[in-house]
């Protein structure tokens, strides 16, 4: 049975005050807090397992290598990946995007070929590819958003092309919540031989992920936005296009020998793996998973989408309310709104001050802000230990500084 009350005191952090309120964390989209047993799992392998991994043939770095491995497999459970090799550790979503973007581009792009994005995308989706572009000569196609925040599918047709060469795409975005159809669209793409990148930074933490029911090719997500810890990320790529492309990175641990003359790198994944990981950060992501699966994907999305619903019902009520993105269940775990002619930033700065935690500005989507017309918004993003009464200190904080104005 799902009780949050009981979920709460896993996570010391939501019973302290700020300015002498209680705390109201809605940052989620940006950051979520880490339980217990995550700080513990980590704090113990610091203690003793702390050894780097792979090549030490002593006790301390078998056992770290153990647990470092032990956590590839994890993931790849947690996502459903046909094999480990398939799975590389990231510092988190916008490396693994740069890494495709860099690693795929240099084997399978030149001059005039094309990459479809959406304008809806974070900026670790836009900024990677204007690089190759500048850098040789590829071009981006955006598939654009309609008013209600979702993509014009049918445009996504046009644009696919025998130019493009990929498709990447948010399966949730970071500020309207939209729930993207990436499923039909995988499908759309393969039917014309196009592979398709998912960035799943906001969904991986909020409902269950199987890349090969998907049947997507590549695939990234965050530690820290599922209750893991800050810099690991993972990217899932299917082993015929991981083969195919070249390391992101030179340096240790992915060599299988150099001389002066010649390099071997070695297979997957450690071909993508530079230098020394973060296996004490791999083995609080493992313990994050674990932390999911023992509460559940069914249950945690029913109350996450539960909250959803119940955030934009009570805001609507506030005069002068501009809730961005769908409605119903295309719309999942971020509530984005602005009232009236408050900036952003005023609403931010005085739901601060009475304890309540959400994010302003562009969220680094600008594209997608020039499309709403508007600077910014204030965003709620919940997690699975916020509560409706969570969602009534928002709203009870908006109406207090709508007054203000």
């Amino acid at each position: 049975m799902f009780d949050v009350t009981t979920i709460r005191k896993d996570f010391p952090i939501l019973a302290r005050t700020v300015y002498d309120r209680p705390l109201v964390y809605l940052d989620n989209g940006a950051t979520t807090q880490k339980p217990l047993c995550v700080l513990d799992a980590m704090r113990e392998e610091y203690l003793n397992v702390n050894a780097n991994v792979h090549r030490g043939v002593h006790y301390l770095s078998q056992q770290a290598t153990e647990l470092h491995e032990a956590a590839r497999e994890k993931v790849r459970s947690f996502i459903n990946a046909a094999k480990t090799e398939e799975i590389i550790f990231t510092r988190g979503t916008t490396e693994s995007m740069n890494l495709v973007a860099a690693s795929f581009c240099e084997a399978f792009c030149e001059a005039g070929d094309e990459v479809v994005i959406t304008e809806m995308e974070h900026h670790s989706n836009i900024v990677p590819w204007q690089l190759q572009a500048a850098k040789r000569g590829i071009e981006l196609r955006v598939v654009p958003v309609t008013d209600a925040g979702e993509l014009q599918m049918d445009v996504l047709e046009r644009l696919l092309n025998e130019k493009t060469r990929l498709v990447s795409v948010a399966h949730v975005s970071n500020v309207l919540g939209t729930v993207n159809p990436v499923a039909e669209i995988i499908r759309k793409a393969h039917a014309h031989g196009v592979p398709v990148l998912v960035d799943g930074a906001q969904s991986a933490p909020h409902f269950a992920i199987d890349v090969q029911a998907l049947d997507c090719d590549f695939y990234a997500f965050s530690g820290h936005k599922m209750y893991g810890p800050t810099g690991i990320g993972v990217l899932y790529g299917k082993e015929e296009w991981l083969d195919r492309m070249p390391p992101y990175q030179g340096g240790g641990e992915m060599i299988e020998s150099v001389s002066f003359e010649k390099t071997v790198f070695q297979g997957l994944p450690f071909k993508f793996e530079a230098g020394t990981p973060d296996y004490v950060a791999t083995h609080g992501l493992a313990t994050a998973i674990d932390y999911i699966r023992s509460i559940g994907f069914e249950a945690i999305e029913a109350h996450e989408r539960d909250l959803t619903r119940y955030c934009m019902e009570q805001l609507s009520s506030i005069e002068g309310m501009r809730i961005f993105g769908p409605e119903g269940d295309h719309h999942d775990a971020v509530v984005s709104f602005l009232v009236g002619d408050i900036h952003h930033m005023d609403m931010g700065t005085l739901l601060d001050r009475l304890g309540i935690a959400v994010r302003t500005g562009h969220h680094c989507a600008q594209p997608l802000m020039q499309r709403m017309d508007v600077l910014g918004t204030v965003r709620a993003s919940f997690a699975l230990y916020n509560t409706r009464e969570d969602v009534d200190a928002l709203v009870d904080g908006v109406r207090r500084v709508a007054r203000m104005f």
